[in-house]
């Protein structure tokens, strides 16, 4: 077993203090805390996905026992969910995600004779398709800024300019930002580092906002203490920044930190990026996960053709 990192710790100590559980699921999830790097987030989904299944076979889950767990049994968990709990297709391969890593885990270690998730068939879901913020409201957001703060905008410039994740972006320290060679570097998911490139318009943002964080924490004589590029700042108060600008300018109903990686993504593809790009720039391990894109630009390009095409409007040339 690989040895323990200060962050690491401190996943473990989260696990331990949220779940009291049977100790071969508490071992899962020190697992997938510890040695696969997930977050506190996640590990505490797996946590409720286990724990509902244990509650479906009539369980508590420090009760849970999976060797006496059959195939059959994990068949009748999904068809009650999707029957009479009215879960989503989506909401029960995620579930079922989660019984399935279990089991991989326990019969590497030997816990368990054979892998009985091994050959249940998920039920299909369909992918939907990102939304995002149009240029024209981009611009708007970022261009009619005035009653913003140099931190607030530069959060969305961040956000629109380099496609980071909410965490990625929670997680910056001054010494991930290279000024002179223009870049900056992200930590992704289980630390897996990327460089991307920023222009010199954010360049001269970010020069701007540390001046005057600087000033401010020294005027207070408040120094940073937890070494991050904006201090203080949580994932509310930024969710709440980008909710609250964007819906100013914009009639989409979600207005997420998420939204504008999308929306990052969707501009780079339509001015001309290739999808391998991009691809490296979200730091995505598969192309499979960045080629979404491509077919929410083939549906714009569709309301275009319908609209504009004689043939297609139903008209004679």
């Amino acid at each position: 077993m690989q040895k323990m990192t200060k962050s690491g710790k401190e996943k473990l100590a989260y696990v331990k203090k949220m779940l009291y559980l049977c100790s071969v699921i508490r071992h899962f999830l020190e697992h997938i805390a510890v040695e696969r790097k997930y977050s506190p987030r996640t590990v505490e989904a797996y946590h409720d996905d286990l724990r509902d299944f244990c509650r479906f076979m009539g369980w508590e889950i420090e009760d849970f026992n999976a060797e006496l767990v059959g195939e059959d049994d994990i068949k009748a968990w999904m068809l009650d969910m999707i029957e009479n709990l009215h879960q989503s297709p989506r909401s029960v391969k995620r579930k079922l995600s989660a019984l399935r890593s279990f089991y991989k885990w326990a019969l590497r270690l030997k816990k368990v004779p054979r892998d009985i998730t091994a050959r249940i068939i998920p039920p299909k879901a369909d992918k939907p398709l990102p939304v995002f913020f149009r240029e024209e409201e981009m611009s708007r957001a970022l261009n009619d800024a005035e009653d913003l703060s140099p931190r607030d905008e530069l959060i969305l410039s961040l956000l629109y300019q380099t496609g980071m994740r909410q965490a990625e972006l929670l997680g910056l320290t001054d010494a991930d930002f290279d000024l002179t060679q223009g870049q900056v570097r992200i930590f992704g998911k289980r630390r897996k580092e990327r460089i991307v490139p920023i222009g010199p318009g954010l360049i001269e943002q970010i020069k701007a906002y540390m001046e005057i964080r600087d000033t401010e924490i020294t005027n207070d004589q408040s120094p940073i203490t937890n070494g991050k590029f904006f201090p203080h700042l949580t994932k509310y108060t930024l969710y709440r920044i980008v909710r609250t600008r964007m819906g100013e300018v914009s009639t989409l109903k979600k207005h997420s930190p998420h939204v504008l990686r999308h929306t990052f993504a969707t501009t780079m593809l339509n001015n001309g990026a290739d999808i391998r790009t991009i691809q490296t720039l979200l730091g995505h391990a598969s192309l499979s996960t960045t080629q979404v894109y491509t077919h929410t630009t083939f549906e714009q390009i569709k309301q275009v053709y319908n609209a504009t095409h004689p043939r297609a409007k139903g008209q004679k040339e």
